[in-house]
């Protein structure tokens, strides 16, 4: 990585700031976070379901992450580490935001989960590798979405898999996310941008550019009938699944 990339700082003061203001109300699933609980479920079926092609493991088995390492990026208080924990990863989860991982520490700590919690970003860990590397709605917030990846290449080990998420920058998101979420109140004022929104195309190119191939792409629609489902039209929200080129 060169000097510039190595002297990054993926994190914007301000996004930091934002969500570490809503940490205390992360883990109520009518807090401000409710729309993070209701993605969580269609996000770990998503997540399994590539665990479970990548390594061939057993679909019946509940600890399908046994004996890898596992890094969440941007990881909150927590609602996808926990998981991959109980799927038997031996989790580091990072966030920008110091109040979200104090949360984050008290929770799974009451349920006798081992994670490594940690604040900062994607750049603090640097030189360490992983077998499986999240990260989920984050992009979005980061300073520089090109170095960001190219930081996050650089943590998957030879046989990893990547599995990122992002809203699309589509008509359909801006209605769905800034107009209705933030504007119903449904989501906290300011958490998007949508100027800063990435296409499947950019995150590719992206990817590309750090030695990554992308292998899935799936997205993430809504419905009133079956709420947030996984989905093969990407307008909405989107995964993008990579390995090593």
């Amino acid at each position: 990585m060169n000097a510039s990339a190595q002297e990054y700082s993926s994190i914007v003061a301000e996004e930091a700031a934002h969500f570490g203001k809503l940490a205390a109300e992360w883990w109520d699933p009518k807090g401000s976070s409710a729309m993070l609980h209701k993605l969580n479920p269609p996000r770990l079926r998503h997540i399994r379901a590539t665990i479970d092609q990548h390594w061939g493991s057993d679909f019946a088995s509940m600890k399908p992450l046994a004996g890898k390492s596992v890094v969440d990026v941007g990881c909150g208080a927590g609602l996808l580490a926990e998981p991959l924990a109980r799927m038997g990863g031996a989790v580091t989860a990072i966030d920008a935001a110091p109040e979200n991982v104090a949360i984050a520490k008290l929770h799974s700590e009451k349920l006798g989960l081992q994670i490594d919690y940690r604040a900062g970003g994607v750049e603090a860990l640097r030189g360490e590798r992983f077998d499986l590397v999240t990260s989920m709605e984050v992009i979005e917030h980061v300073a520089d979405p090109a170095v960001f990846v190219a930081s996050l290449a650089e943590l998957l080990a030879p046989d990893g898999i990547m599995i990122l998420s992002t809203p699309n920058r589509t008509p359909l998101s801006y209605l769905a996310m800034i107009r209705i979420g933030e504007g119903l109140a449904m989501v906290p004022k300011g958490t998007h941008d949508w100027r800063k929104f990435l296409t499947p195309e950019e995150l590719t190119a992206h990817l590309e550019a750090s030695g990554l191939r992308v292998i899935d792409r799936r997205g993430l629609s809504f419905s009133p009938a079956a709420g947030f489902h996984l989905s093969d039209n990407l307008a909405l929200d989107y995964f993008l699944t990579a390995v090593h080129s």
